[in-house]
């Protein structure tokens, strides 16, 4: 069973690497525009102040959630940037203090949840242990909208390994949520990791692979790069089309970001 504690570590070390960003940043500069359409650095920390709240009632109060999963169905597709707007509107210090509340309360809260509880949530229930990736993969991605936006270059870590397997677990959903029929037969993922080793994934003799470097694999799952803008392979045709509708958080399927390499505008 995963260790829920080692991976609120990693959360909490992602979280304070993003604060870093921001934490000195004067207000104006909280109005910058992010890769994400219509989104500033506010509406980043407030969608994940957002969702560490909407966590918070997950854990707390499990069976209060079909009220959140009501009201994100009465706004549709608009409640994840709503949830960000309102709380962009914040004065920044205000909204970068209740953020710091709400992960470290989340982080406290996940380490209590019992073995094998599954939490409810906006795709399938999860246990505390998925529910601390999820934020973590949500942090990273976010992060990396506001550190395009302020031009800031990021190192990859070990904490992606988080990501990239739940890129990798979510592959079902990517294609379920988008209409279409999952494949049938496990794909093999290699990836080479920040330190120089490597991360796989699935059966060896699997004939469908995706390959390249963890760090891109992390980039297209979470929607910030492009497939056109990144080293991964696709060998076989249902892989190649997972790389198209890859997803690794709940919700709708997101837009993606556009291509910025010349083959692609070509």
């Amino acid at each position: 069973m995963a260790d829920v504690s080692a991976i609120v570590r990693d959360l909490e070390a992602e979280s304070e690497e993003v604060d870093a960003l921001v934490a000195d940043l004067r207000p104006a500069r909280w109005s910058l525009p992010t890769p994400a359409a219509g989104w500033t650095i506010a509406h980043q920390i407030a969608h994940l102040a957002w969702t560490d709240a909407k966590a918070l009632v997950a854990a707390r109060t499990p069976e209060a959630f079909d009220e959140e999963i009501a009201s994100a169905l009465a706004l549709g597709e608009t409640y994840v940037d709503q949830g960000a707007a309102d709380g962009a509107t914040l004065p920044p210090s205000r909204l970068l203090r209740l953020w710091r509340e709400q992960r470290d309360e989340l982080a406290e809260e996940l380490c209590e949840v019992a073995p094998g509880t599954r939490l409810p949530w906006y795709g399938p229930p999860m246990r505390a242990a998925s529910m601390a990736s999820a934020r973590l993969m949500e942090t990273w991605a976010h992060g990396q909208d506001i550190a395009d936006a302020l031009g800031v270059p990021r190192v990859p870590t070990a904490r992606l390994w988080h990501v990239a397997r739940l890129g990798v677990r979510t592959r079902d959903f990517a294609f379920r949520v988008r209409g279409l029929a999952p494949p049938s037969e496990e794909f093999r993922v290699e990836l080479s990791a920040p330190d120089g080793g490597s991360w796989t994934f699935g059966p060896e003799d699997a004939p469908e692979r995706v390959t390249g470097s963890a760090h891109h694999f992390c980039l297209l799952v979470t929607q910030r790069r492009h497939r056109d803008d990144t080293d991964l392979r696709a060998d076989g045709e249902q892989a190649a089309r997972w790389l198209e509708v890859a997803q690794a958080f709940a919700g709708p399927p997101g837009p993606g970001r556009p291509a910025q390499t010349e083959r692609s505008r070509s």
